[in-house]
């Protein structure tokens, strides 16, 4: 099967691609317009692989996306390009409105005319898989409620609004034009590769240079954590298995406070890596919270584990452990992110 994934430089986008190159046989087209985060040394352990190609293209440029599908022939689309931080998106929210919004038109136009002209045999076994957030839901008000499939949408931010809108997009060309698509909805990811401007790798670096950890509020907001790979995982059972015009919640069964992430990720440091700032918890900063900022996401993931068989391998402590260990072993890929030398991959690369 050949897979065309938009997005593919970025945080999931990247942990999709190795997963692919690394445990199938399948083929890659990376698909990046390469924004600030994207990063191509994210893939540099399959980049040389014959099984992947990359292109440099934004999702909104109709034509050059018309010649990709006219090149290489996708069997499949998993579609993760997307402007995601929210705090991006409260300051400046008209690049979410065209990335998010715009971008997922484009390629589900684009799509569905190329789906159209396939023969029946490639028609009846394309689909277009549109990776999605829980922000979507809006936020739960007690301690007991789950997100699923069926939760009415609420979203609070310019950037879930943005997502939203791309799934019920992705859903009316699924009804209307029997566009075979498929909607998944995660929790926060975390893991290696992660862009340094989120909570994990922000707090693993500042605390090494002991700089402040910034907190929101009392840091009394709750998530529900899914390591990556484990989320990379899901995504090929849904893409490969799922069922057209299905929706599929992928959560890590691990909720924690963001106040608890952050003494988590403190005691791991003062473990591995002390130093003249240990204990690193002393560095907690707490800030101005942020506007319509959600208190609790927590992920059903019942269907997914019925339906596809998938549940997460790693728990929260796991997980945290190895991503810690995996950013003190690659402070040379955050100094490059840090001081904006990955961005030069942009030269050359098509």
């Amino acid at each position: 099967m050949k897979l065309l994934i938009t997005g593919g430089a970025g945080f999931i986008g990247s942990a999709v691609i190795r997963h692919v190159i690394d445990k199938t046989d399948d083929q890659v087209v990376n698909v990046d317009k390469l924004t600030y985060a994207g990063n191509l040394e994210s893939l540099q352990s399959v980049a040389d692989d014959p099984r992947y190609a990359f292109e440099q293209v934004d999702i909104c440029d109709q034509k050059a996306l018309e010649a990709l599908f006219e090149h290489h022939q996708p069997d499949a689309v998993m579609h993760l390009a997307a402007e995601s931080h929210v705090d991006r998106s409260i300051d400046g929210p008209a690049a979410f409105i065209e990335t998010n919004i715009v971008g997922t038109y484009t390629l589900l136009e684009v799509a569905r005319h190329y789906w159209q002209g396939l023969v029946d045999s490639r028609k009846a076994a394309f689909r277009f898989h549109h990776i999605s957030t829980d922000e979507v839901y809006g936020d739960l008000e007690g301690p007991e409620g789950l997100f699923t499939e069926q939760t009415p949408y609420a979203p609070s931010s310019p950037y879930s609004a943005s997502k939203a809108s791309s799934d019920h997009l992705v859903r009316a060309w699924s009804r209307t034009y029997g566009l075979p698509a498929i909607v998944t909805n995660c929790s926060n990811n975390y893991g290696p590769y992660h862009f340094p401007e989120k909570l994990i790798p922000l707090v693993i670096l500042n605390a090494l240079e002991g700089k402040p950890l910034p907190v929101y509020g009392k840091g009394e907001q709750i998530r529900d954590w899914l390591y990556v790979e484990d989320h990379a995982r899901a995504l090929y059972r849904v893409v490969t298995l799922g069922t057209a015009g299905e929706t599929y919640n992928i959560g890590g069964h691990n909720e924690k406070r963001n106040i608890d992430v952050v003494h988590s990720l403190c005691g791991l440091l003062d473990e591995l890596a002390p130093s003249a700032y240990s204990p690193y918890q002393s560095l907690i900063t707490y800030v101005t919270d942020r506007p319509g900022h959600d208190l609790r996401y927590a992920i059903d993931a019942g269907k997914i584990q019925r339906k596809l068989d998938w549940m997460p391998v790693e728990t929260f402590e796991t997980g945290i452990r190895k991503t810690v260990v995996w950013y003190l072993n690659n402070l040379e890929w955050c100094r490059r992110v840090q001081d904006g030398s990955y961005q030069r991959q942009r030269l050359g690369n098509r």
